[in-house]
């Protein structure tokens, strides 16, 4: 059955608005190009819209073009203004944005450990309540909200938490009371993070694909033919209980102590870079592990050394030393092949280049047990410390995995790094604005 002309009209006007938001203010003759729609329906509906206050003429199309044809049509930026935050164990980020995702203020706060929950949700919602003020807006539209910890794929709650603060559950209802008429939604961080690697980061080419995040802690996110999997409880990706060698014991139902974040945490990478008389101090908030493993990568990239190579002080290039060893001294595999150093010369390795050995050692581990068990063909090296790492980083752990995996898989250093939540934050809240105003697809 044939849509009715009403239908039509709404369908044709969501086409419209979508591609806007997706390239940018658009000739009405661009429109036509992008939609297929016949002239005379392309200039209906640019009337339409200008009415009901949803786009404008914001500008012309090249200088040498005047009259009706030139006008550029863009989204009013300001008909609805979005926040998204980025909620830590150790602090909050807000980004504040019009409905086009120009930034128009960002701040933060760090929140300690000792703070109570009540005086930490109060910093938090002071902090955003600030940032609405500062971007000149009336209200928010839309607060997206990326958190660490469990969200209930049924309800999209928070879910308590065993380790994470008790002011990361009460923010949510505390900030849906200060602003009640704002939709306010929250999603695991990894996942937000992924969410934003997939549209403008890391893995712009994929539909499938893990984002391994390298943070304070670890983590993944899992995305299957373009679609976020969160699991039967929301846990998708809690790497960080991944029971793996090396470690003093077991992780356990509370803990994850034990578990692959003893080798790939923060703390865990400051400590093996310690080890090999490596320190580097920290860049704002930002993880300690981040700043060690960005040195290192700074250092390797100026020796010229490819990775599994060593060099000599005068720089003369060397074979990967017999006696690596995985996390702990635990021996490669049997048949797993290594090279020794030339004959006749002592293999002296950079620092450097031994702590991004060892810590693709440990990264390996936890990826290919992902890899084993998901087949993605693509890990994302995401998180700051994914991010520090880069190519140096990722392309270590990509030499291990095609020793430990039977699988074909690329590895990938993140493009978007710690900032991916905020902007994965912003990107499911302009979605859902969309759907408010334009309407559900």
């Amino acid at each position: 059955m044939p849509a009715s002309p009403s239908t039509a009209r709404a369908i044709n006007d969501r086409l419209a608005l979508r591609l806007l938001q997706d390239e940018g203010p658009l000739t009405a003759g661009r429109l036509k190009q992008l939609t297929g729609l016949s002239r005379p329906t392309v200039a209906d509906l640019v009337e339409r819209l200008t009415a009901a206050g949803l786009i404008e003429v914001v500008g012309e199309a090249g200088e040498q073009r005047r009259g009706p044809n030139a006008r550029l049509y863009g989204l009013v930026a300001d008909r609805a203004h979005l926040a998204a935050l980025d909620v830590r164990t150790e602090g909050v980020a807000v980004r504040v944005c019009d409905l086009v995702g120009r930034v128009l203020t960002e701040a933060s706060v760090p929140i300690g450990g000792d703070t109570g929950t009540g005086p930490a949700v109060e910093q938090a919602v002071t902090l955003v309540e600030r940032a609405v003020k500062e971007a000149g807006a009336d209200r928010l539209h839309t607060v997206g909200i990326g958190a660490p910890g469990l969200i209930d794929p049924a309800g999209g709650e928070l879910r308590n938490s065993t380790g994470l603060p008790e002011w990361h559950r009460r923010l949510v209802a505390a900030l849906q009371e200060r602003f009640p008429h704002a939709r306010v939604n929250v999603e695991n961080e990894t996942n937000l993070a992924a969410l934003a690697e997939q549209r403008e980061g890391g893995a712009r080419d994929r539909d499938t694909f893990v984002l391994l995040w390298l943070g304070h802690g670890t983590g993944a996110a899992v995305v299957l033919d373009g679609t976020l999997r969160r699991g039967a409880s929301g846990g998708t990706g809690e790497i960080g209980f991944l029971p793996v060698p090396g470690t003093t014991g077991l992780p356990s139902a509370t803990d994850c102590e034990g578990g692959f974040h003893s080798l790939a945490g923060s703390a865990a990478i400051v400590a093996l870079a310690a080890g090999h008389g490596l320190t580097a101090p920290p860049e704002g908030d930002e993880p300690a592990g981040a700043a060690v493993v960005r040195e290192a990568a700074r250092r390797v990239r100026g020796s010229g050394a490819a990775p599994g190579e060593r060099r000599l002080p005068e720089g003369v290039p060397v074979p990967e030393a017999r006696e690596r060893r995985l996390p702990e001294g635990l021996p490669l595999p049997e048949g797993v092949p290594v090279r020794e150093a030339a004959p006749g010369r002592d293999a002296v390795p950079s620092a450097a280049g031994a702590f991004l050995d060892a810590l693709a050692d440990r990264v390996a581990i936890g990826v290919a047990s992902v890899v084993a068990v998901l087949d993605p063909g693509c890990v994302v090296l995401g998180g700051e410390v994914g991010h520090a790492g880069g190519r140096e980083l990722a392309d270590r752990v990509a030499a291990r995995l095609r020793r430990m995996a039977p699988l074909p898989t690329e590895v990938r250093p993140s493009a978007l790094g710690g900032g991916a939540v905020l902007r994965g934050a912003l990107l499911t809240a302009r979605e859902s604005a969309q759907e408010d105003l334009f309407g559900a697809p």
